[in-house]
């Protein structure tokens, strides 16, 4: 029968070994966020072009990220990478590298649909005004767009966190990775992988609960 130590649920116990890996998936849950959405405007702008070669690229890149698992992906570039260029790059910062390739992709799809769910008149109005192509976007297009997106936005954010558990499978120092580490040391890894499900679930329900809640107040508004 498999028995428990709840005196493991001792934060002052495992605090130094799980702290770092916290920090660590902060960081790459704000990075890839940030970068993500970055690269994601870039090719949702790409694919709603009506030039082939600026349109395909982006789509088949897109496509071609979405359609694979992103293990895969984590592994595929943590293994391949270094050997075509022939030293090591770290877990880390392949982690990196490699969320923010991914994201990209997702929150691509989350942009386009929040800019063409914007009014043609809009736009008109604005080309009306004189306003180049990227002014249009700047001023009109995007902030009402990131508005109605918000929701969307924050709930793939959550997934990209509840996502960094992934690193585990190339060796990066993530929160589940500090938890196990901690669990190893005290004999205690059934308790260490119990306390990081918790830690997790109070997170991600913590966040979910947050987006509900803007997601009302965004319909009250409109």
């Amino acid at each position: 029968m498999l028995h428990l130590d709840l005196s493991f649920f001792n934060w002052g116990v495992i605090s130094s070994y799980v702290l770092k890996g916290f920090y660590f998936t902060v960081f790459l849950t704000v990075v890839s966020t940030a970068g993500g959405i970055f690269f994601g405007t870039l090719l949702a702008l790409m694919q709603l072009s009506r030039r082939r070669l600026i349109h395909w690229p982006a789509a088949l890149y897109v496509n071609g990220m979405r359609a694979m698992p992103f293990v895969m992906v984590i592994l595929g570039f943590f293994v391949v990478v270094p050997f075509l260029i022939g030293r090591p790059i770290g877990a880390e910062r392949s982690a990196v590298i490699t969320f923010i390739a991914f994201q990209a992709a997702y929150f691509s799809e989350i942009m386009r649909a929040g800019i063409q769910s914007i009014a043609r008149g809009q736009v008109h109005a604005g080309q009306a005004l004189g306003m180049s192509y990227g002014q249009n976007m700047r001023l009109i297009v995007l902030p009402q767009a990131f508005r109605n997106m918000l929701p969307v936005l924050l709930t793939q954010i959550i997934i990209l966190l509840q996502d960094t558990s992934l690193v585990y499978a190339i060796g990066a120092y993530d929160l589940l990775n500090g938890f196990e580490t901690a669990g190893k040391n005290y004999g205690r890894v059934p308790e260490a992988y119990l306390m990081a499900a918790v830690v997790y679930f109070v997170i991600c329900y913590a966040l979910s609960h947050s987006v509900r809640r803007l997601h009302r107040k965004i319909a009250i508004i409109r």
